[in-house]
């Protein structure tokens, strides 16, 4: 009946009709989960169309659970409680309410809200079963703000913590929860300077300085509806950082050579591994650029503050390689006991986090005959990491224990040998600890029982103890 009604009174209007499979139009959890299920089937396209929730007909039960899953973004249109005018004789204009309610009571729906936040959660970590309680508490909340805002976000925390990685994460939930129509657009500020990063942001018209031979909208107009990740924000200049700030503000900019402003409505995502409030200090960075950025700050640790993730994170990358390679990789017994024992001790720096982690996985798996990475082959590349890590061979840290004359006698092999020695034992917290750094191919192989005991006989060698190298 109401389908004859609507083409007769518009006949330009289609009407679509869909089967409600509640059978109980006044039951709560029935409505709400077969518009929930609904919403998951239905092929929603923002681009195309655009919705309209109307809430005024149906029992008050649809009516609740319609804006329920309107606020949630589950429908992803705006919603409309269409009233008529107050007045006697109602002719004026009819106005839009907006419903409240409390979840709390209706557990099986807090439930599905709880689950689909545990999903959610899960989608920005990759999957990987994550057990360090800081950072799953800090992804818990960043799903929770990266739903609800469209501020920006800073994402802090060392080279190599994830955060490309993370920022586009945070993009594809958006994206799936009808939160962004735009695309994701990356841009790694470190590697443009000057015209060419006021070009690649911002774009440019033809003839606006030398080699500019078209217009060029820029990364900000291609971000419009979308995510701009401006990872290492901290490189920008200060003209750029104006005119983003601009573009933060009014959604308006000037290309280069442009007589006109263009338009952009983007959501930013900027990462650092810099303390900008120093670079406020010392003007290099905009402090009223900062504080716009600032709102939502989430830091990332590294991979030595989540000694509990080495494993899962180690496993991930194995399944990663798979995907790139189409070779499953697996690790013997052995070897795997071994990496993660060296993983998690004082030895490993990781200096650059994850990509450290990311690239040991790719060189052990690419070497891996029959697809097993062997014990010799984790030690082939702690090896590699332990060196890598060292850096260049500093004298001065030898004239901290040795005199000038002790350093003449020695030869250049004995120099470098001794200057390993002594950065393994600065950074461990007994001579015991060193010593199973230094000796742990031996002590595989069982021919030494006593690390420290060997370390001690070969510092005496150059009249050295364990006072002596941590007093130093």
């Amino acid at each position: 009946m109401l389908k004859t009604d609507i083409e007769s009174a518009s006949p330009e209007t289609e009407v679509r009709l869909h089967d409600f499979p509640a059978d109980d139009p006044w039951d709560f959890e029935k409505v709400y989960e077969a518009l929930h299920v609904f919403t998951r089937n239905y092929s929603f396209d923002t681009d195309a169309e655009d919705y309209l929730i109307h809430i005024t007909t149906g029992t008050h039960v649809a009516q609740i659970c319609l804006f329920l899953l309107t606020e949630s973004r589950h429908f992803p249109g705006r919603l409309l409680q269409a009233s008529p005018s107050s007045d006697r004789n109602r002719t004026g204009p009819g106005t839009i309410k907006i419903i409240d309610l409390d979840l709390s009571r209706y557990d099986r729906i807090a439930s599905r809200f709880r689950d689909e936040h545990r999903e959610a959660a899960s989608f920005l970590k990759q999957g990987i079963e994550t057990k360090n309680k800081t950072f799953n508490a800090l992804i818990d909340r960043i799903e929770q703000v990266a739903i609800a805002t469209r501020d920006p976000l800073l994402l802090t925390g060392p080279t190599g913590a994830g955060k490309s990685r993370l920022a586009r994460r945070i993009f594809e939930l958006k994206k799936v929860r009808h939160a962004v129509k735009g695309e994701f657009v990356d841009v790694n500020c470190a590697t443009i300077r000057g015209d060419a990063a006021m070009s690649a942001l911002f774009g440019h018209t033809k003839g606006a300085f030398t080699g500019a031979l078209k217009d060029r909208p820029g990364l900000l107009r291609a971000a419009d509806q979308g995510v701009l990740f401006l990872d290492e924000i901290g490189e920008l200049g200060l003209d750029e950082q104006a005119m983003l700030l601009r573009a933060l503000e009014d959604k308006t900019f000037l290309p280069l050579g442009s007589d006109g402003e263009s338009h952009s409505d983007f959501q930013l995502i900027a990462g650092t591994n810099r303390d900008l409030f120093q670079a406020v200090q010392e003007r290099r960075f905009r402090e009223d650029l900062l504080a716009r950025i600032n709102l939502w700050t989430f830091r990332l640790p590294g991979l030595k503050d989540r000694a509990e993730d080495v494993e899962p994170n180690l496993q991930f990358e194995l399944d990663q390689f798979a995907r790139r390679t189409g070779q499953r990789v697996t690790f013997s017994k052995e070897a795997r006991e071994a990496f993660l024992k060296f993983a998690l001790s004082s030895a490993a720096e990781w200096k650059a986090n994850f990509r450290d982690l990311n690239a040991a996985v790719a060189r052990m798996a690419t070497l891996a005959h029959g697809g097993r990475i062997s014990l010799p082959l984790v030690h082939e590349e702690i090896d590699r990491l332990m060196l890598a890590w060292r850096g260049p061979i500093a004298d001065d840290d030898l004239t901290s224990v040795l005199s000038p004359h002790q350093l003449e006698a020695l030869d250049p092999f004995d120099r470098v040998q001794l200057q390993h020695v002594l950065t393994v034992c600065r950074r461990s917290r007994s001579l015991s600890e060193a010593g199973r750094a230094l000796f742990q191919a031996s002590r595989a192989k069982k021919t030494s029982s006593n690390d420290a005991d060997r370390l001690r006989k070969y510092l005496a060698r150059f009249d050295l103890d364990w006072s002596i190298i941590t007093s130093s």
